[in-house]
């Protein structure tokens, strides 16, 4: 049984960071790519980090990209995603989620059907 378990998110004003963190169990961690998506009250739920099974390939939509930073430490099971100038449109819940096997280690999905398992999700609120 997978599952993912995030932790760092809260109430922050713009311009300040945040570091949310996702520990993996029941897989092969290092086996697989990890994302991170957000979906605001009336929006779709979109990728915002993806880094590929070897963690040398990442991706971000141009809304984050220089803001936001993923990793993953294959040691303790966990990715995370450092988020700096937060903008209140930063605002929604996060969910990671572990990608689909993949023969290819080198790809950073970024579509929720690109995923078989999804955390709880952690409210990331962005005040003005």
């Amino acid at each position: 049984q997978v599952q993912l378990v995030e932790s760092g998110g809260g109430l922050v004003q713009a311009g300040d960071s945040l570091r949310l963190s996702c520990e993996a169990s029941g897989r092969t961690f290092s086996n697989y790519a990890m994302g991170w998506f957000r979906q605001a009250p009336g929006k779709e739920r979109e990728c915002v980090a993806a880094i590929s099974q070897s963690g040398t390939i990442t991706y971000y939509p141009d809304s984050v990209k220089g803001r936001f930073t993923i990793s993953r430490d294959n040691a303790k099971n966990t990715v995370y995603l450092q988020m700096n100038s937060l903008k209140p449109e930063d605002t929604a819940v996060y969910y990671c989620a572990v990608g689909t096997l993949r023969d290819d280690g080198y790809y950073a999905p970024r579509t929720p059907d690109e995923y078989d398992f999804w955390g709880q999700g952690t409210q990331v609120t962005v005040s003005s």
